[in-house]
């Protein structure tokens, strides 16, 4: 399946048994700074509105179940989306079992999908700059049941660096941890433009994952595609997902 304007489909290697997907902001029924496929309960849209553009992307990816939404809390806890409640605190979710959709929402943090070449194993990560500094990377690596050098890395639509203005503590809190961070930040008028990105690919590199794809596009910029909040304030999410279907 190709991407259209409801969706972008990851151009990586993955087994035939894996699907995933990155919706765009079309497509819905919402309104005002929401429009119109917000898929997010907590950012103050109409819950019917919500609630619709849920059913319809049950509908048009042919989801084999509801998604784990979780409670994203900017740090860096994944769960086993096949053993935990409805809406976990947490940042990341994994799963080896068929049929159980993984899924983060992002509007301008750092959405990354991985699975294994065997296609056993997925998993999809909320990675902001907080949450990238704190190891939601690392520990849902360390969590997911497959060795880090078999495990294929897709980036999905974030904020790029030509958008995404920081302070000192920003980028303290990614050299302090790894010197070679210092390459992801390029030096502004009183700030730093930060590249999760590039951050991203050096956590995933440090782990083992060297299979990565992705990361070309800008949530910010791309005003008709993506929903941003440093942008726009109120607005909506987007949403990545990732399942196996049944071998």
């Amino acid at each position: 399946m190709m991407s259209d304007e409801y969706r972008i489909v990851p151009d990586w290697p993955a087994p035939a048994r894996v699907r995933a997907f990155t919706t765009t902001r079309k497509g819905g029924v919402s309104e005002g700074p929401y429009a119109s496929m917000n898929l997010a309960d907590h950012v103050g849209d109409a819950p019917l509105a919500v609630m619709q553009n849920r059913q319809r992307l049950q509908q048009r990816l042919e989801l084999p179940g509801e998604p784990l939404w979780l409670q994203q809390v900017h740090g860096n806890t994944p769960v086993n989306a096949s053993e935990c409640g409805p809406a976990p605190a947490a940042d990341a979710s994994w799963s080896r079992q068929a049929g159980v959709v993984c899924a983060v929402l992002t509007a301008d943090c750092l959405p990354v999908l991985l699975c294994d070449r065997g296609g056993k194993c997925i998993a999809a990560v909320h990675a902001g700059w907080r949450g990238l500094a704190a190891g939601v990377m690392e520990q849902t690596i360390a969590a997911m049941p497959m060795p880090a050098d078999e495990l294929l890395a897709w980036l999905g639509p974030a904020i790029s660096s030509a958008a995404y203005p920081v302070g000192d503590e920003v980028r303290a809190a990614f050299v302090a941890h790894r010197p070679g961070a210092e390459a992801a930040f390029q030096a502004g008028p009183g700030c730093w433009w930060a590249d999760l990105y590039e951050l991203a690919r050096q956590r995933l590199a440090a782990c083992g994952v060297a299979a990565v794809y992705g990361g070309e596009h800008c949530t910010s910029l791309e005003r008709e595609a993506f929903f941003s909040y440093r942008r726009d304030g109120t607005t909506g999410r987007m949403a990545s997902l990732i399942w196996l279907e049944q071998s």
